[in-house]
């Protein structure tokens, strides 16, 4: 496909499991999913919503590589273990895009790719020019 671009972070699962950290095609970007996860655990340790920054921060930096922000950002999708923490990580999205406000999603899932792992991120972009595809 023209125009397309691959956006890699070098984590051990994208060779695995054959995915880029985000794709940008003209102006949209979507960013794959982002967990803490770390080699000594993961970041935030068992804080949900340290999680969810974490996550958070990844996601902004998939964007800036692929030349977009998170002011750009028009969905978000957090998939959760525990949904009765749903205040914690939305005081967290609040943080990231209290000016934004992204349509988003949350939903309950029976695990993640680890069970330290308590949320995973998903984010979707509109870059208003093409410049920098």
């Amino acid at each position: 496909m023209q125009n397309r671009r691959l956006i890699a972070a070098g984590t051990h699962f994208e060779k695995i499991f054959g995915y880029s950290r985000a794709v940008r095609v003209g102006p949209l970007v979507t960013v794959a999913g982002c967990t803490a996860s770390a080699p000594a655990g993961p970041v935030g340790g068992a804080d949900i919503a340290a999680q969810s920054a974490e996550c958070l921060q990844r996601i902004k930096g998939a964007l800036e590589d692929a030349g977009a922000s998170l002011q750009d950002v028009v969905r978000t999708r957090f998939y959760v273990t525990d949904i009765t923490e749903l205040e914690a990580i939305g005081r967290v999205h609040l943080d990231f895009f209290s000016e934004i406000l992204p349509a988003s999603t949350i939903v309950e899932v029976s695990a993640l790719a680890h069970p330290s792992l308590l949320v995973e991120v998903e984010a979707d972009a509109y870059v208003e020019t093409s410049t920098g595809n």
